[in-house]
């Protein structure tokens, strides 16, 4: 029936067994998440993106485990003390912790000091001494005094045999169990400074005498700790209270009041400090640093998800902007597919100023090619671009400030280069600001996620898991949007589900030399594209140029036949079906219904023909920062402005205020109400009202407050009163993000 994993995560999750049993059958046949979440929802009992990737994960750890499992029982079944008690034990295990303890004693060691001393033949002492009963223990030495292995007195052999028993103490399993609690519960992170390096680690100035306890610590505290001592400028240690460890060890061992139990304490202070307490503290260092990374990653997918998912402009002929001064800036025209019509240098500021000329080209290039809109980063010069610009009141043109963060990488990365192989690195960057308006997601999947500018601590955590789940978040927005499979880029195909690079390169290849795709099908005409690729691909693929209307929606082929029948029984055509919701609303869907393809199916069949091919972003509105507001020592204690949140963590959000250093709000400052994370109420490209607390220039801070009516959110109002039902869908979606990443 059911296997003890799927049983095991059913009700870890909360789920039936025959959900996961359903869910791991497809991800083992090949199944992406997005595939398993949008088109398999009669066999997994309509589980969302959330569910299933913690379904991959969980049978994912399992399996590993089982691995470890197998690797111990082989390894104790070789020294041949394998018995069934044991293997019992090994096999009712459920995490890596439990059977590791298990395993420790017959975990082959290099040589210690309780080997030594059971190679001198004082084993037996020790387990008399363990023991505990009332004898003369000088009297019971003596018989293990032998120069011949080395013991040449009873101290020594009394000594032997605290060793063994200090190693039996740290190997036990409920010992270890009760330290590991005892350190989770009442232990403490001390951190302090190096001496002599106070100077040097100004930047962890907060750290320099610091104490909290384990089981409080933030995860962004830890992790910059942890950094500080990987730096070599602070130390840091992760321990309980001595005597309180001693005193659960005492506890558990320690079974009388004579000279043996004495023997017992000695042993027990030995093992904790010299075993227990390191061999704990790496454990506990480890499982927060666990914890950390795993909110400190979630904090980077959700904010990448808001970003990559952030409104488009759509597309529009762009003149692009990358600002600078001493070099000038560069400009670009963009035709409305993103290609690179013409670029130029103007030096609209000083020391190369000829504002005449730099109009003069602005104003050419807009009316030559009917610009519509202009995109500005908004790095070094970005404001007073921005200002130049505007100044030239061009007509019908929208001008727009664009986040630029990691424009800079993909100006040098390979795919720039294959894009634009003639061009300098100046040319690339501005045309990555421009096409970065008109369909970020399109862009910013050029890049890597660590790159854009949204993360906390991202290089000091687990990378493996980080990429992970960033290429979760990427994929899960490209096929929430979909792609049109004839203009879309390698970098975009590849995160399409079923294909990845390889065939995303293969598309692209087919694609240009012979000409664009004229349905889904044809997509089976690409080299090594075979049934399982198109079966995962196809329904998030757009052709809005295909004869057939379906091609253009998220309906998936396989399911074409479903809608011509419908249109059938109402006597009408597909597209009739379509436009109409008087047709849609004389459907009868169960009848409809299949032994595969049930309501859920048909449901989600009925929303796309009412709106195929929607595009689940927002819509874009324009923003502006506050005009003469341009540089930090602009700025007032008091000012009220407008601004863009661009990073959230878990103290708080960074706001862009267009002075080219992004201000902090913290957690205490972000409203009235107590919140425990940040994201409960801003999101990354959030438009937001604050307040200038405080600025220290020198340092380049500034302090935001929105707190008390002092700050807002400029947008909340409007969306929640212009917002479609299905925008509604993608707001919970990136709630249920926050959970995704555990």
């Amino acid at each position: 029936m059911f296997n003890n994993h799927q049983i095991h995560i059913a009700k870890e999750l909360n789920l039936s067994a025959k959900q996961v049993a359903a869910t791991v059958e497809l991800l083992d046949s090949g199944a992406t998440v997005p595939f398993i979440s949008r088109y398999r929802k009669e066999l997994t009992g309509s589980l969302d993106e959330v569910e299933v990737a913690a379904i991959r994960d969980r049978i994912n750890q399992l399996r590993e485990l089982d691995k470890r499992r197998e690797s111990i029982l082989k390894s104790i079944q070789d020294q041949g003390k394998l018995t069934q008690e044991l293997e019992s034990k090994l096999n009712e295990a459920t995490t890596i912790t439990e059977l590791e303890d298990i395993y420790l004693p017959y975990k082959p060691k290099r040589k210690t000091r309780a080997s030594v001393a059971r190679e001198k033949g004082l084993e037996p002492l020790a387990t008399k001494l363990f023991e505990q009963s009332n004898f003369n223990i000088e009297n019971e030495a003596v018989g293990f005094v032998n120069e011949e292995k080395g013991v040449t007195s009873t101290e020594e052999a009394l000594a032997g045999a605290r060793d063994i028993m200090a190693e039996w103490i740290s190997e036990n399993i409920e010992a270890r169990a009760k330290m590991r609690t005892l350190f989770h519960e009442s232990g403490k992170f001390t951190c302090k400074v190096i001496p002599g390096k106070e100077v040097e680690a100004q930047k962890y100035r907060d750290y320099f005498d610091w104490s909290e306890p384990i089981n409080k610590a933030p995860s962004h505290r830890i992790l910059a700790m942890r950094r500080g001592e990987k730096e070599l400028l602070l130390s840091l240690d992760a321990l309980p209270d001595e005597e309180d460890a001693n005193n659960v060890l005492n506890q558990l061992f320690v079974r009388g009041n004579n000279d043996a139990s004495a023997q017992v304490r000695l042993s027990i202070i030995d093992s904790y400090k010299r075993l227990l307490r390191p061999s704990i503290e790496t454990d506990i260092r480890m499982q927060t640093k666990m914890k950390a990374d795993e909110e400190a990653i979630k904090v980077f997918a959700d904010n990448a998800w808001q970003l990559l998912m952030a409104s488009p402009l759509g597309q529009l002929t762009v003149l692009a902007l990358d600002p600078g001064f001493r070099s000038g800036c560069k400009v670009v025209v963009l035709d409305k597919q993103g290609k690179l019509l013409e670029n130029n240098v103007i030096y609209p500021h000083e020391p190369q100023k000829n504002t005449a000329q730099a109009s003069a080209i602005i104003k050419n290039l807009c009316e030559k090619y009917s610009v519509q809109a202009i995109s500005i980063g908004n790095g070094t010069a970005g404001r007073e671009t921005e200002d130049f610009v505007k100044g030239l009141q061009l007509s019908n043109i929208q001008v727009v400030m664009v986040n630029e963060s990691g424009a800079s990488i993909y100006s040098a990365s390979e795919v720039a280069r294959e894009e634009f192989p003639d061009q300098d690195l100046t040319v690339r960057g501005a045309v990555s600001i421009g096409r970065r308006l008109m369909d970020p997601l399109a862009e910013l999947v050029k890049i890597d996620p660590k790159s854009i500018g949204v993360g906390q601590y991202q290089h000091d955590v687990d990378q493996a898991k980080l990429q992970q789940s960033l290429d979760d978040v990427v994929i899960s927005s490209v096929n929430a949007v979909g792609v049109e499979l004839n203009t879309a880029s390698k970098q975009l195909l590849t995160y399409v589900s079923g294909l990845g690079e390889s065939l995303a390169q293969k598309i692209v290849e087919y694609r240009n030399e012979n000409g664009p795709f004229a349905s889904r099908e044809a997509l089976k005409k690409v080299p090594r594209l075979g049934d399982k690729a198109f079966e995962q691909a196809a329904g998030f693929l757009r052709i809005r140029s295909s004869a057939n209307p379906l091609e253009a929606s998220a309906v998936h082929p396989e399911s074409y036949h479903i809608v011509e029948k419908m249109a059938k029984d109402l006597n009408c055509s597909v597209i009739e079906l379509m436009k109409s919701e008087e047709l849609r609303k004389r459907l009868k869907l169960q009848s409809y219904v299949t032994d595969h393809i049930g309501l859920p199916t048909l449901n989600d069949i009925l929303k796309e023909l009412a709106k195929p091919g929607r595009d689940p972003r927002e819509k874009f509105e324009a923003f502006s920062f506050q005009e003469g507001v341009n540089k930090i020592e602009d700025l007032r204690i008091g000012m009220k402005l407008p601004g863009i949140v661009t990073n959230v963590t878990n103290f708080g959000a960074f706001v862009d205020i267009g002075v080219h250093q992004d201000g902090l709000v913290h957690i205490s400052q972000i409203t009235d109400k107590f919140i425990t994370n940040p994201s409960e109420i801003l999101k990354v490209q959030q438009k937001v009202e604050v307040t200038v607390l405080e600025v220290d220039a020198s340092r380049k801070r500034i302090s935001l407050s929105m707190k008390g009516g002092t700050g807002k959110s400029v947008e909340n109002k409007k969306n929640n009163t212009t917002k479609e039902p299905e925008q509604g869908d993608l707001q919970e979606k990136l709630k249920q993000l926050k959970g995704m990443f555990k």
